[in-house]
């Protein structure tokens, strides 16, 4: 017997054929013994349908109320898997985030945990009950109700399984695992059979949409391995774990592109000490999400500073900006949304030269022209043009021999 916690995505869940097929894949387990702890998000769409009814009433609207609002898609699915596993004779129950003991703070849409009380939990399992658990959501001291992000309820899962110490944890999903590229632009990614948290890490933070950032940070922190896999085939899956010394012999794991980008250049930036500090803790108090940053060596008193932010928060960004060029007597702010960020990532880089040249290289061979170049130890991202994304993704892939034979 083993105690599991299973997450399903909006796709496995997105009508009622699907919350029943889920149903029987709970079944399945439950019929082995195991116990088995559910995290789902809300159905395919229906996010997106209450963002934009509520930007309809207001394009700005509150966060607080942002939360009240999103959290009611989760919670539809919690109660219709329920019901289908009642009708096929299973005990379940469902829980809000709130119920499951999900405690956060009190940033309203991008929470972050600060503490869990599953015992609630353990005693529904202990009781040979099925718990589904609406992902995405928590509390905080006060009682709010809070969001944790687009693609929260991977870290609900994860946090669950650290919480109810969970012998398994898997990641549900339309894909059948992580691939070394999105294989709807690059068809001969292949789909790898583990991946280091770190290299997870980084592609989940660069684009890649098959895990969210914070959900891999939260289980490389407390080692939590999960697997990702599909819901609609037995097929094994991806298992994302700790490094082993294996995993250096493979340069680069994976491309990675994230259109959902924007560029942010302030020119005429007052030179001086404490410039780039007043400007990054304006845009941390506005939550806006900096990326990128490159600043150019100041002449006659000014200096130029550009970055990247998520294009969501560009309109963010400008405001908060523009406030901090008041305060500080000068410069102009210029926004370019029709950008991309593309990403090569592999552990195997901190022992391997040569992985500059080569991408260098193939962007060079596509005509793509390099914006901004950052690296870490294990990744170099390249801002580029939008347009010429796709095909650029396309010659990286196969330049560093990631194609499938």
């Amino acid at each position: 017997m083993a105690r599991i916690v299973k997450k399903f995505g909006g796709t496995s869940v997105g009508d009622v054929d699907c919350i029943k097929h889920v149903a029987e894949l709970i079944k399945a387990d439950v019929d082995k013994g195991h116990e088995i702890v559910v995290v789902v998000s809300a159905r395919s769409g229906v996010t997106n349908e209450l963002i934009a009814r509520a930007k309809s009433i207001d394009p700005d609207p509150v966060d607080r109320e942002m939360d009240m609002l999103l959290v009611a898609g989760e919670q539809e699915t919690i109660a219709l898997a329920a019901m289908a596993l009642h009708a096929l004779g299973v005990k379940a129950v469902s829980m809000t985030g709130a119920m499951a003991g999900i405690m956060t703070d009190t940033s309203h849409t991008r929470a972050r945990i600060v503490s869990m009380d599953c015992q609630r939990l353990v005693d529904c399992l202990e009781s040979k009950q099925v718990v589904i658990v609406a992902g995405f959501q928590g509390v905080d001291l006060e009682g709010q109700i809070t969001t944790l992000g687009r693609g929260g309820s991977d870290l609900s899962a994860i946090a669950l399984a650290k919480g109810v110490q969970a012998d398994l944890c898997q990641i549900y999903t339309d894909v059948d695992g992580v691939y070394t590229a999105d294989p709807r632009l690059v068809p001969k990614a292949r789909k790898l059979s583990e991946i280091s948290y770190e290299e997870m890490l980084e592609l989940a933070s660069l684009g890649t949409k098959v895990m969210q950032a914070r959900s891999v940070e939260f289980s490389n922190k407390f080692n939590v391995p999960f697997e990702v896999r599909s819901s609609f085939n037995d097929i094994p899956g991806t298992i994302v774990k700790e490094e082993v010394s294996s995993m250096e012999d493979v340069v680069v794991r994976g491309v990675a592109l994230d259109k959902n980008q924007a560029k942010v250049t302030i020119t005429n930036l007052p030179d001086k000490p404490g410039t780039a500090a007043t400007v990054f803790n304006g845009l941390s108090q506005a939550n806006v999400v900096v990326d990128m940053i490159v600043q150019n060596i100041g002449r006659n008193g000014v200096a130029n500073m550009t970055f990247t932010v998520p294009r969501d928060d560009t309109g963010r960004a400008s405001k908060a900006v523009e406030s901090i060029l008041e305060t500080l007597g000068g410069g102009e702010v210029t926004l370019v949304g029709d950008i991309a960020k593309l990403s090569v990532v592999g552990i195997g880089m901190r022992t391997h030269s040569g992985v500059a040249e080569k991408l260098f290289a193939a962007l060079g061979d596509t005509k793509a022209n390099i914006q901004i170049i950052s690296t870490s130890e294990i990744k170099i991202s390249v801002v580029i043009d939008e347009n010429d994304s796709d095909r650029a993704l396309q010659a990286v892939h196969k330049a560093f021999g990631l194609d499938t034979n």
